[in-house]
């Protein structure tokens, strides 16, 4: 029986000479680029990329925090504030004219000023030397020392201990000698003319008084500045000018003594 040989089959599947030489070249130029990737990458660089990254996240963390607080401690204020005028419920007077401040802080806004001898709600809230009070229910900061619970002094009381200042001086001296004559009868002794300045020209006394019941004299004169002709008022070392009104009480330098520090004596200066 004859044998058969096959002929080989021309048309099997077997990878072509081109194929198989372009996978070991692809592979390679595939790593080729990794590697060159690899090679150009700057591991330092990408450090610092990436902690860049991270310290920008972090500020923006940080920035939204203290964004988040601030809105916190703004409405613990407000309603602590709130709180405070609903629950106020005692009244003091005001000794003299008063600057009104939207807060404690010594950089509070100044908002304008309420006139002596007014009553008004307290909520018992203090801070820097300020107090808070409620005007149109809302929450305002003035100097808590003018703060008083007896009302104020006024004009038109009559001087009843006899004293008197010599003529010659100025209208409104005498104005200024009879409303203080009047709220404060214990003080007898008025300075007016000596030999330099205002006081020669007969516009300016010394009133002899010392303490906190300088103050109220220093005040109540302030108080009355414009009824009485008064330009401007020192004691203790502070001074109020009615060119200077907004800034209230202003501090002095040294002048060295106690009288001329103005400690025992207000001293008043008028038009």
């Amino acid at each position: 029986m004859a044998t058969h040989r096959h002929k080989r089959d021309t048309n099997a599947r077997r990878t072509p000479k081109a194929a198989a030489l372009a996978a070991p070249i692809a592979i390679f130029a595939t790593l080729a680029s990794v590697t060159t990737g690899v090679l150009m990458s700057d591991p330092a660089q990408d450090l610092v990329n990436a902690n860049q990254a991270s310290f920008t996240q972090m500020t923006r963390d940080d920035e939204a925090e203290v964004s988040r607080d601030s809105v916190d401690r703004a409405a613990l204020e407000a309603a602590a504030t709130k709180k405070a005028i609903r629950k106020a419920d005692t009244r003091l007077w005001t000794t003299a004219p008063l600057n009104l401040w939207d807060s404690s802080d010594p950089k509070a806004k100044l908002l304008g000023e309420i006139a002596a001898g007014k009553r008004v709600l307290v909520t018992g809230r203090r801070d820097n030397g300020r107090a808070e009070i409620v005007l149109e229910n809302k929450a305002r900061w003035v100097t808590a020392e003018y703060l008083s619970k007896e009302k104020p002094f006024g004009l038109g009381q009559p001087c009843t201990n006899g004293n008197s200042v010599p003529s010659g001086v100025s209208p409104n001296i005498v104005k200024v000698h009879a409303a203080v004559c009047g709220a404060f009868p214990e003080i007898s002794i008025y300075g007016t003319f000596r030999g330099d300045g205002e006081h020669a020209q007969g516009i300016a006394v010394d009133i002899m008084v010392s303490g906190d019941r300088g103050w109220q004299v220093a005040n109540f004169v302030r108080e009355n500045y414009q009824a009485l002709g008064v330009s401007y008022v020192i004691y203790s070392q502070h001074i109020w000018s009615l060119e200077r009104a907004g800034e209230g009480w202003r501090p002095m330098s040294d002048r060295g003594s106690t009288t001329a520090n103005h400690y025992d004596h207000v001293h008043v200066t008028t038009f």
